[in-house]
Formats: structure tokens, C-alpha cells, sequence
């Protein structure tokens, strides 16, 4: 699991990854921790983010504040469990208004990441579903995560995923049903995309975070606009 640590104090930063690494020995979790000292210095590293599947931030930074970082995570990560660490209680509200998956008080971590992180765990796991699917490149799993979109090439369906390209004869209304609940919007009759992967859909256009821009047909851009502002907890 790729956890980010975002705190401006390095004793902070050690404290809590000693805290994660002592509990993936315990419990037998791989995690890869990558630090940052600053909001602005993660914002930068969107090639971490894309990777990051839980991001631990300190509220009281210098500079861009974890909130302020939340903020601009969440615009583009919508659905990234993010854990706000902090000193000060009274900042537990605000929390609220990042869509916050966790709260965390740095006096007493030691007695509360355990049962935070198998709640987290637990929660990421059930989102990441395995599928098989028998490509014209052999049999293959893959996360739905990982699926980035899905393309009608020809008399073909060419998946575009974190792990490369694979194609398979499967009509695009049957990859769409076996996706089904799982994040993905049909933005045009020859591409299914996962919604986690979208920056913005604005002007017809639907721009995912590889950069590529898919046209959304007039008839279904209000739809496929409701259906990823409900992903993102907008509606």
C-alpha cells in the first residue's frame, strides 16, 4: 500500500511512520511510506498522488495548511481516504468540510492508529474489487481501480489501465454492467470511464488525469455531469 505522510515538523513526519511500519509488521501489511514537508510540495508531486491510496496530512503546517491541501487533493482525488493529524482538537469541525475519512490527535496516536488503520484497510479494500477478464493477451487480473478507461476500437474494447493496454471481444454494454457500481460512467457510446481518474467535465469535454479529453455527446452530458458530481459527494 503507497501511504504519503504530509507534516512540516520531521519528528512528527518519523513518529507516525515508525507508528504505520511497526503496525504493517504486525499485521502483515507491505506499505511503501513517502514524506513531504509541505502542502505545496506534495501538490507538485502528482505522480505520487495518482499512486497514493491512503495520505496522511497535519492540519497545522506552514504556508498551505493541511486544509487548504485537503481541499485541492480532493478536487482531483475525490475518492483518496485522507487522515487529518493534529495537536489542537478544535480543529475536528473542519474536517468535516475536506470530506475527511479520519481525525487524528498526535498526543495519543499510539492509541488510536491500530483501530484507524484497520478501519481504513478494511474500507479500501472492499472499494478495490478484483476482476478477471480473458483478453486477447491471455487471462488477467486487475484491480477496477486500475482500469483508467475504456475504448471501442474496431470490433474490439481496448482497456486503458495502470498496467498498459489490453483488448478483448466483449461489447462495450456488458463491460458496462460487469462495472456496475464500481465508479465508471458511460461518457459516450464507445467509452466507459472510471470516474476516479476524471479532472473535470466541462464544455462537452471530459479530461482525465493522463490528459486525455473524451467528448461527452450533448444528450448524455448532463448525466454523465450528475453521476460524477455524485461520485465526487457534490449532490
Amino acid at each position: 500500500m503507497n501511504i504519503i505522510i504530509c507534516d512540516d515538523r520531521i519528528d512528527d513526519r518519523k513518529n507516525l511512520s515508525d507508528l504505520l511500519s511497526d503496525y504493517g509488521e504486525k499485521k502483515n501489511y507491505e506499505f511503501a511510506i513517502t514524506e513531504y514537508e509541505s502542502g505545496e510540495q506534495l501538490c507538485e508531486d502528482q505522480s505520487a498522488l495518482e499512486a497514493c491510496q491512503l495520505l496522511f496530512l497535519d492540519i497545522n503546517m506552514q504556508g498551505m495548511d493541511g486544509l487548504k491541501t485537503a481541499m485541492r487533493i480532493k478536487e482531483k482525488y475525490p475518492k483518496l481516504p485522507v487522515v487529518l493529524v493534529t495537536a489542537y482538537m478544535n480543529y475536528a469541525l473542519d474536517g468535516y468540510k475536506v470530506k475527511a475519512s479520519r481525525f487524528l490527535l498526535k498526543d495519543n496516536l499510539a492509541d488510536t492508529i491500530e483501530e484507524c488503520m484497520d478501519d481504513l484497510i478494511a474500507e479500501i479494500n472492499k472499494n478495490r474489487r478484483i476482476l478477471e477478464f480473458r483478453f486477447v493477451e491471455g487471462t488477467i487480473k486487475l484491480y477496477a481501480d486500475d482500469i483508467i478507461y475504456i475504448e471501442t476500437e474496431l470490433h474490439k474494447n481496448v482497456f486503458y489501465t495502470e498496467k498498459g493496454t489490453f483488448q478483448i471481444y466483449k461489447k462495450l454494454d456488458e463491460l458496462e454492467n460487469e462495472l456496475k457500481n464500481m465508479g465508471f460512467v458511460r461518457a459516450h457510446l464507445s467509452f466507459l470511464v472510471n470516474m476516479r481518474y476524471i479532472t473535470k467535465i466541462s464544455g462537452y469535454v471530459m479530461t482525465l488525469t493522463t490528459g486525455k479529453k473524451i467528448p461527452v455527446p450533448k444528450a448524455r452530458y448532463a448525466q454523465v455531469k450528475r453521476e460524477y458530481m455524485l461520485y465526487k459527494g457534490e449532490e
